[in-house]
């Protein structure tokens, strides 16, 4: 035998009336760890605020290029240029917790980053470097000769026609200067192969652009920032002592090995 419950005209019934009774009032999920959820409502209400108070766009773009290799030249990004130079002060507050500040070069056109003067180490030794944003790619001895040749080849050009200039230069003038302190190898391939290596090394850091078909290279003005004019001469003095040194020993062993003679002639760096 089936059951079936009769149903009454009355709208509220028995049945409704203890099934209103017995239902537990609607309770609010607890958070997780005993944390308060925030209101949705207030959250929406506070979207517009939160969008108000991010940094301009055009200022977001231009610090996200000038991070991006470290360098921005005028010549290339014209206008991103002229954003990081309208609001250097603004872009220097937004770095200086990183450690970080932005330089302008007007005169060439220049924008760059470098780390703040008053950086300080975490283990308090200024030999190592521990910076986590930046990361310090040490230069071979004869990439540091390339860079002060360069950099005397740019300053000289410079002074002759005017900052901002272009400043190119071809290989085999370049070769030329590199005679003073390296020896070639006999073959003028394999030395044009190993310029163009050393070449594409320094391009890395913004010194320098790729060797165009003419076989000329342009002479970024970034090289003038990157090593000082004493570390530079220092490096070149070092040179010119090892050069003397090296040749005193060839002229002491000359009567003895003829041979080893030829094969040091000159200062050979790897």
């Amino acid at each position: 035998m089936t059951e079936t419950i009769k149903q009454t005209d009355d709208t509220d019934g028995f049945f409704d009336r203890w099934v209103s009774a017995v239902q537990p009032p609607q309770a609010t999920a607890p958070s997780p760890k005993g944390l308060a959820l925030p209101d949705k409502s207030s959250h929406d209400a506070n979207a517009g605020t939160t969008e108000l108070a991010r940094t301009p766009l055009d200022l977001r773009r231009a610090m996200q290029d000038l991070l991006k290799n470290g360098w921005l030249e005028e010549a290339i990004k014209p206008r991103i240029f002229k954003t990081i130079r309208n609001e250097t002060a603004h872009i220097n507050a937004l770095l200086e917790p990183f450690d970080l500040e932005a330089k302008v070069d007007e005169s060439r056109g220049l924008a760059f980053i470098s780390v703040l003067a008053g950086f300080a180490h975490e283990d308090g030794q200024d030999d190592d470097w521990s910076h986590p944003l930046v990361f310090r790619q040490r230069l071979t001895l004869e990439h540091s000769l390339m860079l002060a040749l360069l950099r005397r080849e740019f300053i000289q050009q410079e002074q002759h026609s005017g900052v901002g200039t272009v400043v190119r230069i071809a290989l085999e003038d370049l070769l030329l200067q590199l005679d003073t302190f390296i020896d070639r190898s006999g073959s003028d391939m394999q030395d044009k192969k190993r310029l163009q290596t050393n070449l594409d090394a320094l391009r890395k850091h913004g010194v320098v652009s790729e060797v165009d078909a003419q076989d000329y290279v342009t002479i970024r003005p970034m090289i003038v920032h990157v090593a000082s004019p004493e570390n530079l001469q220092a490096l070149l003095q070092q040179l010119q002592s090892l050069i003397q040194q090296q040749r005193q020993q060839e002229g002491d062993n000359s009567d003895h090995d003829a041979a080893g003679h030829n094969e040091l002639e000159g200062l050979s760096l790897p």
